[in-house]
């Protein structure tokens, strides 16, 4: 008799566990309202007693809120409610995670008699919420006559008899490619490594002469062609130095100034020793007294060789767009030049035209 009239106290039990472990919400009191009338024909276990005692203290904290007319109730304490004050949000962030506490407002809401719980996502600055736009995607067809109408407008300023839309199409078209080029060349950018600390051996003027002299007999030497300064020409100065103390470097094709460059960025990345840069685009490294062969002769901080032709293509691609810039741009100060001048000499027809009327 004891167990058929405790089995629902029992049910009404298990409920209430389940909906205190599943949900962190303020249900877990009005299920107890509900479906318990007597706590006395409850069974004496400790997680339960526990759970009552917090209850209790809850819905003590509840009535004392409500006395102090920090909350409006239309129905009944536990059934809706709004955590808007300081005393609601210490509650709210016992049972609750602390990220909705932060970015949205909580509300018990009772329909139909049953008790619900929800979270409220905070309005948009303006009022309205923010609107997601739908990407539509285009057909075949759409695609090709949007590119078919770019190629139209194209063609029309190309052929322009207006000097200056020609002159202005290309001048954008052009300045749209440099910018294009420049963020390609930098995905070419290598990290620096740090520089090692070594002591640069002092050389008197005889030991530079005799090496000089030297290396100019030697025939051993180390291109550098249209690639620049990459990993292999690093490789193939300490692969040289294995027999021999000094090497040339000849740097071809080269522009004006730019052998010093190459000697200053070889004489970084293989710590030898530039003896002599002759005017032929030639330079002559010693190895130094204390060679050691690193274990790595192709330094990380330097482009492979496929690399640095794609670079130099596009340095050189680069360099004749700025070329092409320069003079589209003094073509049209020219016209506008030319414009002035028309004008003057309309202006003074005109006027002369008046006088002797």
């Amino acid at each position: 008799m004891l167990r058929a009239a405790s089995s629902p106290a029992r049910a009404a039990v298990r409920g209430f566990s389940n909906s205190l472990i599943r949900r962190d919400s303020f249900v877990c009191s009005s299920f107890l309202a509900q479906h318990v009338s007597n706590t006395s024909s409850l069974p004496k276990d400790h997680r339960f007693v526990r759970s009552c005692a917090y209850i209790r203290e809850s819905c003590r904290t509840v009535r004392l809120l409500q006395e102090q007319t920090f909350f409006s109730f239309s129905v009944h304490p536990l059934q809706v409610w709004r955590l808007s004050t300081h005393e609601g949000c210490v509650i709210a962030d016992q049972l609750l995670h602390a990220r909705h506490v932060s970015t949205a407002s909580f509300e018990l809401q009772t329909d139909n008699d049953v008790v619900r719980f929800s979270i409220n996502k905070h309005p948009h600055k303006n009022g309205s919420p923010t609107k997601v736009k739908k990407r539509i995607k285009k057909s075949k067809k759409a695609k090709v006559n949007e590119l078919r109408f770019y190629r139209l407008k194209a063609k029309k300023k190309m052929n322009s008899p207006n000097p200056e839309v020609r002159i202005r199409y290309k001048l954008e078209k052009a300045k749209r490619k440099e910018e294009w080029l420049i963020e390609k060349l930098r995905n070419f950018e290598v990290p620096k490594a740090p520089a090692e600390r070594y002591d640069p051996e002092i050389l008197t003027e005889e030991e530079k002469h005799y090496l000089k002299r030297t290396g100019e007999k030697k025939k051993n030497y180390v291109p550098v062609g249209r690639r620049g300064v990459f990993g292999g020409v690093v490789l193939n100065m300490h692969l040289h130095w294995k027999k021999h103390e000094t090497v040339k470097v000849i740097c071809k094709p080269c522009r004006p100034g730019q052998i010093h460059e190459y000697a200053d960025e070889l004489t970084r990345l293989s710590k030898g020793i530039a003896i002599d840069i002759k005017p032929d685009n030639t330079i002559i490294f010693y190895r130094g007294k204390n060679y050691v062969q690193p274990k790595v002769m192709s330094p990380p901080d330097t482009l492979s060789k496929e690399k640095a032709l794609e670079k130099y293509k596009f340095e050189q691609s680069l360099e004749h767009t700025s070329q092409f810039i320069e003079r589209l741009e003094k073509e049209l100060e020219e016209y506008h030049d030319h414009l002035l001048r028309f004008k003057k000499e309309k202006e003074g027809a005109l006027v002369h035209s008046g006088a002797q009327n």
